[in-house]
């Protein structure tokens, strides 16, 4: 571009330019609109099944057996590798690889379990109703994560990335996303940042969905229960980080992925966060470095690292809708082409059926076929994965 400006100021002459200019309008006008999708984006690289088959295979081996997992947690991993801090390195790739709920180590007995439900309650963080392995999952082992974290969902059986390997290419897309505002606003801006704080908090702030959202015999996800006025992973993957002693910048920026501190209603629920977390880690957020004196607001100045992070972790723009359009699409296709009842919806049989084929071809690749293409493209594609 400099070396066209360049040529622009010495060599040509206004009437040139304007040549040129009318050259290129010409040929932009003969172009199609809209610009045309590279048939290859497009194209799904599964293995096709049996729905039978389906019904015999387990999210976990489902998440295996996609590309596109596998090429979004390889990312992960790489990117992870790239941090310079070694301390900071190890321990991220080390929750990449077992996301452990170590934190419940600080939880041996019932007794412990009650104890901090009623301080949680009595901050006003947890209902009062709520019962224990409502907020605290149940688990096997504090050294070993319920599911790994490849084959967890990214949400919510009903949003976004609802399907083995969901969360692997939902982090891949927003740690992408959180790196390229930390490029963008240092190669603009000039600003400084911390880039190994971006990418651990981005990488681990949904540490705790493969805890959260287990796998049901079914083939549906648990359902998450609320804490402090967030799904209860958020809380409970900022407590992990609280226990594991990971730094403080580090824990306050992915605090911010759900929310900023740029007003302080929004930072009010930022420091709620980090409180809740601090009590299901029994630690003092003030002492730790994660809040300010009075509690009130993140230590001052507030860094960019925890803006940077929350303007990452906004793939659920695209992603939520097109879970729910995409979710009632294949509904529709499962009864029309593959010949279930409404009843079957709500079973194992479907759930088994909508796994498989949004692992393997994810449900935003899908929703780009349907949006790009047609119906009926959709429809040979959903067959072209599970066959009757």
């Amino acid at each position: 571009m400099s070396n066209l400006i360049d040529e622009i100021n010495t060599d040509f002459n206004r009437r040139d330019f304007i040549k040129m200019s009318a050259g290129a309008m010409a040929a932009l006008a003969a172009t199609t609109l809209p610009f045309p999708v590279s048939a290859k984006a497009l194209e799904i690289k599964a293995a096709q099944i049996t729905l039978q088959d389906c019904l015999a295979i387990d999210p976990v081996s489902m998440a295996q057996k996609s590309i596109y997992v596998k090429s979004a947690y390889e990312y992960l991993i790489k990117t992870a590798n790239e941090i310079q801090d070694s301390s900071l390195r190890r321990s991220t790739i080390e929750i990449l690889h077992n996301p452990a709920p170590r934190l419940m180590e600080l939880y041996p007995t019932q007794f412990e379990k009650e104890q901090v439900k009623i301080r949680l309650v009595s901050a006003g963080y947890l209902k009062p109703s709520a019962a224990i392995d409502e907020f605290l999952p149940p688990y096997k082992d504090t050294s070993q994560a319920v599911i790994p974290f490849y084959a967890a969902p990214g949400s919510g059986y009903a949003s976004h990335h609802s399907y083995p390997g969901g969360l692997a290419t939902h982090v891949a897309v927003n740690v992408k996303a959180a790196l390229g505002f930390f490029n963008a606003y240092k190669e603009v801006s000039g600003l400084p940042m911390n880039r190994d704080i971006v990418i651990a908090a981005q990488t681990l702030h949904d540490l705790h969905k493969p805890w959260v959202f287990q796998w049901q015999k079914d083939g549906e996800s648990r359902t998450e229960y609320p804490l402090a006025g967030a799904g209860s992973h958020h809380v409970l993957s900022l407590a992990e980080l609280i226990h594991r002693r990971f730094p403080a910048q580090v824990i306050i920026a992915q605090a911010c992925a759900h929310n900023h501190p740029g007003t302080a209603d929004d930072e009010r629920e930022v420091v709620n966060w980090l409180k809740a977390a601090s009590i299901l880690a029994n630690q003092d957020a003030i002492e730790l470095g994660l809040l300010a004196e009075d509690g009130k607001t993140l230590p001052l100045p507030r860094r960019t690292e925890g803006f940077i992070t929350h303007l990452g972790d906004h793939d659920w723009v695209l992603s939520v809708p097109s879970a729910k359009w995409m979710i009632g699409k294949l509904s529709e296709i499962a009864q029309q082409e593959y010949h279930m009842t409404a009843t079957d919806l709500q079973t194992k049989k479907f759930y088994a059926f909508r796994n498989y084929v949004f692992s393997q071809a994810t449900l935003e690749q899908l929703y780009a076929i349907w949006t790009i293409k047609n119906e009926a493209t959709l429809i040979d594609t959903v067959k072209s994965i599970v066959t009757l």
